[in-house]
């Protein structure tokens, strides 16, 4: 007769071997089948500017071409438009009048780059993919970034476009130089929503190829009137983007402070992982934020976008205006309003 230690023993292992097809279920991503025409590629991103930059990420999957090459070409489109104030050249710049720029972009494979407080380079995003396949880092920042671009041969240029030079100019005649709450986040016009649909400060952008690889990429000129040297979520892998090509990927925007300090897209990533939806996963990473900072929350927009492998898509944001876009041989300018708390 076995011991009851013997007993007990088996027992786990009984249990473990039962709970093992369950997890390794979870974390198999789902029928390639699912996925929508062209071999099951499709992109998504966020906000409405999300429309153009889809379409350019789709000339890449429509031909067969790889997700990486796909959200590069895509997050290069806002950065180029000088109507867009926050990414790229025309962004709003810092309190003190600089234009900085961060971005990253993710492989399925795990490799990735990022740049941060990068000034005088309209294209971070072309930046962060040579930081990841030139050096052995994933993180490059302020001068140190500027100087690898330098030596990559990227072109400088001003970054601080007429428009956003009489924006930032408005917005000193009232400004007080030290860290309000907030007060990087009004508009020379009017006070509005931090991180609300006329003041967010991001594009995230996540594709899935025909071949069923996946990749992401987040570009941005942070927050209007931040903090010299101020850094969020973007250029943060696991925070702003994070992509595991076993699962899926997902992005942020908003208020990227809330997003670190809650690893926002790296757990929105892992609850697909153990079986969430991205929908589910989407609404539970909110739902974090606001119930650790629930009186903040009020005052602020945080969103999520997640892209499981078989091309389902997810979105959930604190506050009512976030909107996203999807593309895939179906239609290329789908834009949905995001669900909400």
């Amino acid at each position: 007769m076995p011991s009851r230690r013997e007993f007990l023993k088996a027992s786990m292992l009984t249990a473990g071997a039962l709970a093992a097809p369950r997890f390794a279920a979870a974390a198999t991503a789902p029928s390639r089948g699912a996925l929508p025409g062209a071999g099951g590629a499709r992109v998504v991103s966020t906000w409405d500017f999300g429309v153009p930059a889809n379409r350019a990420a789709w000339s890449v999957l429509a031909t067969g071409g790889k997700a990486l090459d796909a959200v590069e070409r895509g997050a290069q489109v806002p950065e180029s438009d000088l109507n867009n104030h926050s990414v790229g050249k025309g962004g709003y710049p810092d309190r003190d009048g600089h234009v900085t720029l961060d971005a990253s972009i993710m492989d399925g494979d795990g490799r990735c780059g990022a740049v941060a407080c990068l000034e005088r380079i309209a294209h971070p995003i072309r930046v962060a993919r040579r930081v990841m396949e030139a050096t052995p880092h994933v993180l490059l920042v302020g001068d140190g970034a500027l100087q690898f671009a330098r030596e990559q041969g990227f072109h400088e240029e001003n970054l601080l476009t007429p428009e956003a030079e009489q924006a930032w100019r408005e917005w000193l005649k009232t400004a007080r130089y030290k860290p309000v709450a907030n007060s990087e986040n009004l508009d020379y016009h009017r006070s509005m929503l931090p991180g609300g649909k006329h003041n967010h400060d991001t594009i995230g952008m996540l594709a899935v190829d025909a071949h069923g690889h996946l990749a992401g990429a987040c570009t941005t000129s942070g927050m209007a009137w931040k903090m010299h040297g101020r850094v969020g979520d973007s250029p943060i892998i696991g925070a702003g983007l994070y992509v595991d090509g076993e699962v899926g990927g997902a992005t942020s925007t908003g208020v990227g402070e809330e997003v670190i300090r809650n690893a926002g897209s790296f757990l929105v990533v892992e609850l697909m992982r153990q079986g969430r939806s991205p929908q589910e996963a989407c609404e539970e990473a909110v739902r974090r934020i606001v119930k650790k900072r629930p009186d903040g929350a009020k005052e602020i927009q945080v969103g999520f976008l997640a892209l499981r492998r078989d091309g389902a898509v997810g979105a959930h944001a604190i506050q009512r205006g976030f909107t996203y876009a999807v593309c895939d041989a179906g239609k290329q300018d789908g834009l949905f309003a995001s669900p909400s708390v």
